[in-house]
């Protein structure tokens, strides 16, 4: 029996390019899931936009609440552009026992990202971020025979923008070439977009330049013992990536997550240390010594925002 998922929120474009994605996926015999119901906030998106959706990607039910959705489930992808709302929506579904990914930026305070990592300890299937963690480019050079590449010792990307919605991205990017273990995070300069410096557990670095500018394309250059990799990251092979490596756990065809718990968050702590450090001359922020606290990115600020580039409100 298929796997069903509804989709909560569909601000983005993710939706859209990930419906195709998991339906080829399914016809390929990887995956047996069914997308079949659909919810939209209306916080960016026209009224009765879920009706839409589900007309033109044929998903049988567009519901009036996500409560309506649940019975219907086996999981959901909460795609809201509205970080700030991500747990009110998620909590329903985690609650039921369903199976939740939480698309990026998974919350925007370390309130809300304690009580997503309390609900994996807890054993529920959640997962979710950004989907830069599973990139090819980066995966295929961590494979390579540490002989022949050598020992990862730095690594640097650019990200557009914004800081958080999309750069959230580049601290993705940077904790999928340089492992888990981010311990810190400074602000070091500012030249049009912010530098941010952020330093792991075993001597690895970071450098990220991030902020409002146009879109950049993805890429990483690392620095091993042996030779320096310039990686260009192809964008339309990202959201493939993503979902083979998220499946099979979210639908249980394998109880080992994608991304192991106590890793699953460390981009969003990671920009939230920058954020700290920034508002405080540059000082070197531990990610173990935020405190717990609804202050961090605005999720209904950029929510609005976004909305005013999308409709002209």
């Amino acid at each position: 029996m298929s796997f069903k998922i509804g989709l909560v929120g569909l601000c983005t474009s993710h939706p859209e390019c990930w419906v195709p994605i998991m339906r080829d996926m399914t016809k390929e015999g990887l995956v047996d899931v069914e997308i079949v119901a659909a919810w939209d906030s209306g916080e960016t998106r026209p009224e009765n936009f879920a009706a839409e959706f589900c007309r033109t990607w044929n998903i049988p039910h567009a519901v009036g609440t996500p409560a309506e959705m649940i019975p219907l489930v086996d999981g959901v992808i909460v795609h809201t552009t509205n970080w700030d709302r991500h747990l009110e929506q998620a909590r329903p579904f985690v609650e039921a026992g369903k199976s939740v990914y939480i698309d990026k930026p998974e919350a925007g305070n370390t309130e809300e990202l304690a009580q997503i990592a309390d609900w994996i300890k807890s054993g529920y299937r959640v997962t979710g971020g950004s989907v830069m963690r599973f990139c090819r480019e980066i995966r295929d050079l961590l494979a390579m025979p540490e002989s022949e590449r050598g020992k990862i010792c730095t690594a640097y990307t650019s990200i557009g923008v914004d800081d958080y919605n999309y750069g959230i991205h580049g601290y993705a990017e940077l904790c999928a070439a340089l492992g888990p273990g981010v311990i810190s995070a400074q602000f070091v300069g500012e030249s049009n977009q912010k530098q941010i410096l952020l330093q792991w557990r075993d001597g690895k670095c970071g450098i990220l330049t991030v902020g409002n500018t146009v879109w950049l394309p993805f890429h990483v250059s690392v620095t091993t013992t042996r030779k320096v990799f310039q990686v260009s990251i192809d964008n339309t092979k990202i959201y493939r990536s993503m979902l083979e490596a998220v499946l099979p756990y979210f639908t249980g065809k394998t109880d080992c997550p994608p991304l192991a718990p106590d890793t699953l968050l460390e981009p969003e702590y990671a920009a939230l240390a920058a954020r700290t450090s920034w508002m405080n001359g540059g000082r070197r922020v531990f990610l173990a010594d935020l405190p717990l606290s609804r202050d961090g990115y605005d999720g209904t600020a950029f929510a609005r925002s976004y909305r005013r580039a999308r409709l002209g409100e």
